[in-house]
């Protein structure tokens, strides 16, 4: 696994997330809710219910991250986090492949399974609001030790894993289906040219 300092790491997430949430706020706010609730042709997810999955997960560790937050202790100046073997796992497992592509497949578990039509427009704005949040809670980690507190899995509350590893989880799932979400959108933009 590989060693960060706990600045680098908050400092290369807190980018990815401004990355996303630039893309939330200038591309797709313009795009007809109809777009964004469309779903592709090979019957996966709209962006809709892309972005209603991930609000799911945000509902559950936004909250457990600040609360990490608060039990955390300082970083020590030349400290290094190390990921721990299994948040390093479960981030590798959401990363998407250089191609855009996750690397497996997997179901969603049965509570985060979105609706068939959420409202896009109240999805979005949760989500823009939620990576804002995400924000300024990578802000606030960057001089902690992310390895001092732990956070359970919204899944199986039993399994805890560290603080920076969470963030790290986060981060690549937001990734993955943030894609998908692209990948319908460009699929239902596809349709309507090719029908037009």
């Amino acid at each position: 696994m590989p060693h960060h300092s706990h600045a680098q790491l908050t400092g290369d997430l807190y980018r990815q997330t401004e990355e996303i949430l630039q893309q939330a706020v200038s591309e797709w706010q313009v795009l007809p809710p109809e777009m964004l609730s469309a779903r592709p042709a090979d019957g996966g997810w709209s962006a809709a219910q892309c972005l209603e999955h991930l609000n799911i997960y945000g509902r559950y560790y936004l909250p457990a991250i600040e609360k990490a937050i608060g039990r955390a202790r300082p970083a020590k100046e030349d400290s290094r986090f190390r990921s721990g073997w299994l948040g390093g796992y479960f981030t590798r497992l959401m990363r998407p492949g250089a191609d855009g592509m996750p690397a497996s497949r997997m179901k969603a578990p049965k509570n985060a399974v979105p609706a068939e039509a959420p409202d896009p427009r109240a999805m979005l704005a949760e989500f823009i609001d939620q990576q804002e949040r995400m924000l300024t809670l990578l802000t606030a980690a960057e001089t902690l030790d992310l390895g001092s507190a732990r956070i359970p899995v919204s899944i199986a509350p039993f399994i805890r894993l560290k603080l920076g590893d969470t963030f790290g989880f986060m981060v690549a799932h937001v990734q993955r289906h943030v894609l998908q979400a692209e990948r319908a959108v460009s699929s239902v933009s596809l349709r309507k040219s090719v029908a037009g």
